[in-house]
């Protein structure tokens, strides 16, 4: 059975809800939308939609044409990093085996941004020498186009010069990750410490990465994650870390968000681990097992 694409573009935009309504039009027009997740305080929102190769690429390009003519970067204030407008959109194989069905519905969706769209294009992850976003987000839009001037980088697609007010566009064909927060009742300092803790570049857990964050309207402060490999790093397990870092430095945990959607394993492993069910895994998920037939 062929199963679809998945892609989960995040769009720079959480609080104008008219917006937001306009880009879950345009993505919606093509392709089946799942998900919505905007929060006011990063300024960001996150789709999450399904459909075949060729109607995949024609909603995201739809759903950026929109943010290109309706969000404008030089106004735009927000906790998480971006340098777009529609700042990242990656591709992701529901299988491992479709991922080559991933990369070319990623490059011919980069070619169109360029053409179409007039956007640069900078690509990551498989498709960009394995380099994630906060490669290219460093320092923001200015400093990315520092870096294109000064020739250390170069779009693989469409013009050198960002646009002016909707910058660039990362696109790259991934696997599954779980985008997870966990907020914190405490200082920032404290959220950037515990965030540098958990993440893989500090020794934490692996396919981790993490940022601490300011939340000033909710009131709290924020462990920001990506949670790149599921089955090496769970989830109750990197709670339960955080947790403990926060409490050793005084903060507490309040709560924690799901981004999105999940890999049904991952609930599973963590469901297994919560009720102390020896070798449960999603081989033991009813639903699960019916899929696989």
């Amino acid at each position: 059975m062929t199963l679809p694409l998945e892609s989960v573009p995040n769009f720079s935009e959480g609080r104008d809800q008219a917006t937001i309504d306009a880009l879950a039009e345009a993505l919606g027009g093509h392709a089946e939308l799942l998900d919505i997740h905007s929060d006011v305080d990063h300024n960001r929102s996150v789709f999450t939609l399904v459909g075949d190769d060729d109607a995949l690429v024609e909603a995201l390009l739809a759903g950026i044409g929109c943010a290109r003519e309706r969000i404008d970067l030089r106004r735009h204030e927000g906790a998480h990093p971006r340098i777009g407008a529609a700042d990242v959109v990656p591709l992701v194989p529901v299988r491992p085996e479709d991922m080559p069905r991933a990369r070319t519905a990623a490059t011919t969706l980069s070619g169109r941004i360029g053409d179409e769209l007039e956007l640069p294009v900078f690509l990551y992850g498989e498709l960009g020498a394995r380099r994630g976003p906060a490669f290219f987000r460093r320092g923001g839009p200015e400093e990315l186009q520092r870096r294109v001037d000064a020739g250390e980088l170069v779009p693989d697609f469409g013009p050198n010069r960002l646009h002016e007010s909707a910058g660039a566009v990362l696109v790259g064909a991934r696997r599954p990750l779980i985008a997870f927060n966990v907020n914190l009742r405490g200082e920032l300092a404290t959220a950037k410490e515990v965030a540098a803790i958990v993440r893989e570049s500090g020794g934490g857990f692996p396919g981790v990465r993490a940022l601490g964050l300011d939340l000033p309207q909710a009131g709290l402060v924020q462990v920001s994650m990506n949670v790149e490999d599921w089955e090496a790093a769970a989830l109750h397990d990197i709670v339960a870390r955080i947790e403990q870092e926060a409490l050793y430095r005084g903060a507490v945990v309040v709560g924690s968000e799901l981004v999105g959607l999940m890999p049904a394993g991952a609930a599973a492993v963590a469901a297994g681990a919560m009720l102390k069910i020896e070798g449960f895994d999603s081989s033991r998920v009813l639903e699960l097992r019916l899929l696989e037939r």
